[in-house]
Formats: C-alpha cells, structure tokens, sequence
C-alpha cells in the first residue's frame, strides 16, 4: 500500500480521524480533509506519518474544486465529513435544519465525489466508503420492536438524509461497477463524537467504527459493492 492514496473528509476530528489514522498505519498517504486550517493541521500533526492537510470544505464548490486540482491520483475516497442540524420529527422540523442537514450529508457528498471521481479512475482498485447510519435504514426504523421506531420519527434531517445517502451509494455503485469501482454505505453505530451528544464513552471508541470505513476501502476486487454494512461486516437493512 506504499503508493496508495486516500480522502477522508472530516478527517480532523471523531471518526474521520480515526479512519485516517488507519489508512495512514496500512501506508496510505491520506489526504486529511478539513473546514479549517489549524484544527486539520493540529490533526495532521498527530496523525504524523502519510497525513497531509486538505482544506475542503464540502458544501463550498469553490473549495471541492479548488480540493480536487491539488490530487491528481487517488485510490480511495471515504465521504465521512457530517452534521446532525436539530432533532425534532418532521411535524415541528425547522426547513432550515433539513437545508443545512442535506448540504453536508447528501449535497456534499455528491459534490466531493464528482469532483474526485476523475482521479479515482486512475487507480487500478477505486473505492468509495459513505459513512452512513443505521438511523437512515428505513427497515429499522419501520419496525416497532426497534429503538428507532420508538423515537417516532425524531431527528427527521439527519435520518433522512443518511437515508438519501444510502440511495446515492446504491446508484453509484451500479454506475460504477464496470470501471472496477467498489462503492458501499457504513453504519458506524452509536459512538462518542461531537456529532453525537447523546452518546457517552461507554457507547463505543470511534476506532472501532473507523475499522468497519478501512475494512471496506481496502476491499479486495472481487468484494461486495452497492451494500450497506455495519463495521463488523454484516449487511444492515435498506
């Protein structure tokens, strides 16, 4: 993997960090994609080795774009930069909370991958990761024996959206599959992170998620594309 190159977006912080810090140990030179310049650098200097500050912001085409002319090759892209933008169901959800949500977690994604895509058709073995949410499977959340049916349609912005993007990872997949990409859909679970303020420590190390993104992004060319995956590898619900 010495001459292998990666994107993670978000990669300053929570699980994004820890996927690089991953990808960085396999002998990937990451490109460590971040809003701003001291806390992506402040990162880059803990992640040492192959890491190296990219700004990108994901919903500014100026800064994809600006991005994406700084890689000229790249073998891997995990779209994992997100936000959570209010909690309330969809009856009381503030439009604004929805915009701002599907920006980043939907808009930003597709963005980033269109602008990468032409440096992924450079490499021998694309793979594309999403990280996703279990919240977004709308199987789970249609069934009552669930936590997520039991919220009642809470955090209708960012449910939704990881169930647009799950949607995305499907169709990207299908359109891909005949350059040799693999393109698949993350649910990381619940994990201590600034995204996520209801969780605590005990609810798990962002490492273990950040193990599940490499998994897939070091897929070999004859491994699933078009699935959503929880971090150990079993399939999750549409």
């Amino acid at each position: 993997m010495n001459d292998s190159t990666a994107l993670v977006t978000g990669a300053n912080k929570g699980i994004g960090k820890e996927i690089a810090r991953l990808l960085v140990a396999e002998g990937f030179t990451v490109h460590v994609g971040s809003r701003d310049a001291d806390r992506g650098q402040r990162a880059v200097g803990e992640l040492g080795g192959g890491a190296r500050l990219l700004i990108l912001d994901v919903t500014d085409p100026g800064s994809v774009a600006a991005a994406a002319r700084q890689v000229d090759a790249l073998d891997v892209l995990v779209n994992n930069a997100g936000i959570m933008a209010g909690a309330d169901p969809a009856p009381e959800a503030d439009l604004d909370d929805f915009r701002r949500t599907y920006e980043t977690n939907v808009f930003g994604v597709l963005a980033v991958t269109n602008a990468f895509l032409p440096a992924l058709r450079r490499s021998p073995h694309p793979r594309i990761v999403n990280v996703s949410s279990g919240t977004g499977s709308l199987t789970w959340s249609a069934d009552p024996e669930r936590e997520f049916a039991r919220h009642a349609g809470a955090g209708a912005a960012y449910r939704s959206s990881k169930s647009a993007l799950n949607a995305l990872t499907l169709f990207y997949a299908q359109s891909l599959a005949p350059a040799g990409f693999k393109v698949n859909a993350l649910a990381p679970g619940l994990r201590s992170t600034d995204l996520n303020a209801r969780a605590t420590a005990s609810d798990g190390d962002p490492a273990e998620a950040a193990r599940g993104a490499v998994d897939l992004a070091l897929l070999p060319d004859d491994g699933p594309t078009g699935r959503f995956l929880s971090r150990d590898g079993t399939g999750v619900p549409w």
